[in-house]
């Protein structure tokens, strides 16, 4: 599966930005639907701005680390664990 320049081991790796996602589109659709602390246009439209600043942000935020990610498997840097020295042949 391909979205773009991202394969599929990527997108799974970024699904983890899809809970808050969610939590903050619903956050965000519940207030504007029910407005269960009435309708004060500035306290209102902060509220949703702040909301919906950070639903972009952390889609934006997503993609180009998913970008990232991608550019950096491609490169075929070999994989060692971290604090392994490579052994030197003499």
């Amino acid at each position: 599966m391909q979205l773009g320049e991202l394969d599929r081991e990527t997108v799974l790796d970024l699904t983890v930005n899809a809970i808050p996602l969610g939590i903050l589109t619903f956050f965000f659709v519940a207030f504007v639907v029910a407005s269960p602390f009435g309708w004060n246009s500035v306290a209102s439209g902060l509220q949703l701005a702040i909301v919906g600043s950070m639903i972009v942000l952390l889609g934006v935020l997503s993609y180009y680390a998913g970008r990232a990610v991608s550019r950096a498997e491609a490169d075929g840097e070999p994989e060692e664990p971290p604090g392994v020295v490579p052994e030197t042949r003499e």
